[in-house]
């Protein structure tokens, strides 16, 4: 038997069932938590919310999300979306644990300029152990986008309270990015390895001729493989090569499809089939917007002697 998810929709709903005081603000809500303390009856309890979360922890929290487990032990930002399992795993005292987490319902940022954008913070779909490491300096300014938040929820909602709540947690999101590309510059050995692995796993997908029995391979085989979210691998590949996981999958179909084109006397249907298309034209609209020449073009071009 499949086990039950409990389903949190509101901010309100949030703050009845953890105990919290009832929130000043129905769509956004901050949480001190060295104030929350979670019992032996939160332990292990799936929960899923209608919610964005953004979360600044010191400590080891022993927190499950999805399949993957994350037990920090310094401080570093997660950011979950909505819909997204989760669970606790050990209990926590008043004043164990310093940060803040803000909750945000997606009807804050609807028919907004974020609301419009929030899917280009890919880190809203990285995994736990993707998460972001701050420096102390990175920490505060993110404090203060936090407590301007604070500030605006509990003394002057009005007119203009939406427009200045969302702006500064925008603002905040930005700063995240920035940190999210430092830490991607600082871990460039680790990145190269990534890529390398990457690159390895792709040409033996070919060489097994996994191609032809499956198909191009997807993101998310490599990801798994890998250990990394399906966003975060290709965001580490765009930064470290200039391209994401697709085209880097795009540029090796065309690159063999080059050699079995001068090399094989296959026709370019067969070859088609060979590389995982099950419909020749897909192939050839590929190679011609990646050459600017048809499969059989490309075939019959003179050679330079």
């Amino acid at each position: 038997m499949q086990e039950e998810i409990l389903r949190i929709k509101s901010i309100s709903e949030l703050h009845a069932l953890c105990g919290f005081p009832k929130p000043f603000h129905p769509l956004i809500s901050i949480i001190d938590v060295s104030q929350w303390e979670i019992g032996p009856e939160w332990l292990e309890k799936k929960m899923a919310m209608d919610l964005y979360t953004i979360a600044l922890k010191d400590a080891s929290c022993g927190l499950n999300y999805g399949r993957n487990a994350y037990d920090f032990n310094e401080g570093v930002l997660i950011f979950t979306a909505p819909n997204q399992v989760t669970s606790i795993q050990k209990e926590q005292q008043i004043n164990e644990i310093h940060g803040w987490i803000v909750f945000i319902h997606p009807d804050l940022i609807r028919h907004t300029d974020l609301g419009n954008r929030i899917d280009d913070y890919g880190f809203f779909s990285y995994d736990v152990h993707e998460a972001l490491h701050l420096s102390e300096p990175e920490q505060n300014t993110l404090y203060e986008c936090v407590n301007l938040i604070k500030a605006e929820i509990k003394e002057r909602v009005d007119n203009h309270s939406q427009r200045v709540i969302v702006s500064t947690l925008e603002l905040l999101l930005n700063y995240s990015m920035r940190y999210y590309e430092r830490q991607f510059n600082t871990r460039t050995a680790q990145n190269i390895d990534t890529v390398s692995q990457f690159e390895k796993l792709l040409k033996r997908y070919y060489k097994e001729g996994k191609f032809t029995e499956h198909g191009s391979p997807s993101i998310d085989y490599f990801a798994e493989a890998i250990h990394l979210s399906p966003k975060y691998l290709s965001d580490l590949l765009k930064k470290q090569t200039g391209i994401g996981t697709k085209d880097h999958i795009n540029n090796f179909i065309v690159d063999k499809a080059k050699t079995l084109l001068l090399s094989d006397a296959d026709s370019v249907s067969g070859i088609a089939y060979k590389l995982g298309f099950n419909y020749p034209h897909y192939f050839s609209r590929l190679f011609k917007s990646k050459t600017g020449m048809t499969p059989n073009d490309y075939r019959n071009k003179p050679t330079l002697n």
